[in-house]
């Protein structure tokens, strides 16, 4: 009796220590995603392949690898205006259901202390510019922060954003007023962010906004159709450069442009994005990745040797979530008609809305339960913290629909955890998965669906080749989508700029 009991307080210590493993890189997790200075889906500055001249001849540059305070040494005492459309927050936390109260209790403290409330997931555009804010910041450059469109009534999270970056020596100003103009006029650079930020140029700086044009860099994210205003790009043609996260989104503008708006791109770069220093860290720790795998599928009722596809992005018609709970659907018809004997498959989507409840999440938990699939289907709340079930699934699927994502950070995140990734063969997607080497490519629409469900059957067959898939992905995020490779061709991108301000101011 007195070894049964020592035996179970014994095992009590060690889940104990196990919870406390885990809300320590809970913990971290959360404060890598939120407030890293230099960081990892169209939508994030960290890292990453080449900065290519896309206008003319699209030649690559090529340039020797720099560390990333090195690279940007040169903005030093430089004074840079960076305007933003927007400061917001989408989503709500998701506490892992099963994870105990201390670990809630630590995650909830961590977002009060550093958010100011419980919420989600800085929208991409904004946590772009806020991670270049302090890229720039870290190297000495004087930084200016705008955000263009903001609500009437005073809202918490944009105070708590903007508190963030005062505390790391981003100064906030209004938009608008003689202070705004001021800066615009003596800054160095002007940063644009997203199409829509091109409203604040006429809006603000009125008859002065040709003194402005030739220092601004406008970083563009977005491939919709409906991004194409006159209204918003009128002057992109006139701007020292126009800065992109994929080849296939910067042809997108280049032609759409000029077949729907006769106008001309000005000298585009691409940049693609990557990873950060804090997230490869996570990514390489074997320790932190069996704990958080352990209690993630524990919360989600997955075993340890089930088969976990993931699809993880807001859930949206867009980024496919429909048309992936389709594929996993027949892939287990496959797999009850060819008999293979295989451990359970499941699914989870991360980034639902719980509270919101859309027509379309209805439309998925609706074909969920019709297909009689609730046991191996899993919603997740939207979340900060993706590292968890990036260390907890076998294979990342990232199904994003019509042009796809104009980069898709979210697919080298997996990478540098070793997951080989199924994605769609369009946009950036293409752009990082190597197909058939880290991970193996679909169509995008319906037509994907069964192309997608026979890839599903194939990694969940043949381990090797899953864990070989992973393997190349995570070589090709060190070879080419790490933080120092980012800050090397945004480097090479501000030069020109700041170049070009100098010849034409």
């Amino acid at each position: 009796m007195a070894k049964q009991s020592s035996a179970w307080i014994t095992m009590q210590k060690k889940k104990r220590w196990s919870l406390m493993i885990l809300a320590l890189f809970s913990l971290s997790t959360v404060i890598v995603f939120l407030i890293r200075s230099t960081s990892t889906s169209c939508n994030t500055l960290s890292s990453t392949v080449a900065a290519s001249t896309t206008a003319g001849t699209g030649t690559r540059v090529n340039s020797e690898e720099k560390t990333a305070s090195n690279a940007l040494n040169f903005m030093k005492s430089k004074l840079v205006l960076l305007v933003s459309h927007e400061l917001s927050l989408s989503g709500t936390l998701s506490s892992i259901k099963m994870f105990t109260f201390f670990v809630v209790v630590v995650i909830i403290t961590v977002f009060r202390l550093f958010l100011g409330l419980m919420v989600g997931k800085i929208t991409g555009g904004p946590l772009l510019l806020m991670e270049l804010a302090f890229l720039l910041r870290g190297v000495g450059a004087e930084v200016v922060w705008i955000t263009n469109q903001k609500p009437l009534e005073p809202d918490e999270v944009i105070y708590s954003l903007e508190r963030k970056m005062l505390d790391r020596g981003v100064q906030v100003f209004p938009a608008k007023g003689e202070k705004a103009v001021d800066i615009a006029l003596k800054a160095d650079l002007v940063v644009l962010n997203t199409a829509v930020a091109g409203k604040w140029l006429d809006a603000v700086l009125k008859e002065k906004v040709s003194r402005v044009l030739p220092k601004v860099l406008w970083w563009i994210h977005e491939m919709r159709g409906h991004y194409f205003k006159l209204d918003y790009v009128k002057h992109l043609p006139f701007v020292a450069g126009a800065m992109i996260d994929s080849h296939t989104t910067a042809e997108y503008w280049k032609n759409r442009t000029r077949e729907r708006l006769g106008i001309k791109m000005p000298e585009t770069y691409v940049v693609h994005l990557g990873n950060s220093k804090d997230l490869m860290e996570v990514a390489e720790d074997s320790v932190a990745k069996r704990v958080l795998r352990e209690h993630v599928r524990e919360s989600l009722g997955v075993r340890d040797d089930d088969i976990l596809f993931a699809i993880i992005n807001s859930v949206s018609r867009g980024k496919g979530q429909d048309l992936f709970l389709r594929s996993f659907h027949e892939s287990l018809q496959l797999i009850q008609e060819k008999k293979l004997q295989l451990p359970s498959m499941h699914a989870v989507v991360v980034g639902s809305d719980m509270n919101a409840q859309t027509k379309f999440e209805t439309e998925l938990r609706s074909f969920v339960a019709e297909k009689k699939i609730q046991d191996r289907v899993h919603f997740v709340n939207k979340t900060l913290t993706v590292a968890p079930y990036l260390a907890s699934i076998d294979v990342l699927v990232q199904n994003s629909q019509a042009r796809g994502e104009c980069f898709g950070r979210i697919t080298i995140e997996a990478m540098a955890f070793q997951l080989p990734v199924l994605g769609t063969s369009a946009g950036g997607t293409m752009e990082i998965v190597v197909n058939g080497t880290t991970g193996i490519l679909h169509p995008a629409g319906k037509e994907g669906v069964t192309p997608l469900a026979n890839n599903m059957v194939k990694l969940a067959t043949h381990v090797e080749r899953r864990l070989t898939m992973g393997k190349k992905g995570y070589e090709r995020v060190k070879e080419r989508f790490l933080e120092h490779h980012m800050s090397q061709r945004l480097a090479f991108v501000l030069k020109q700029v700041l170049h070009h301000a100098m010849t034409h101011s």
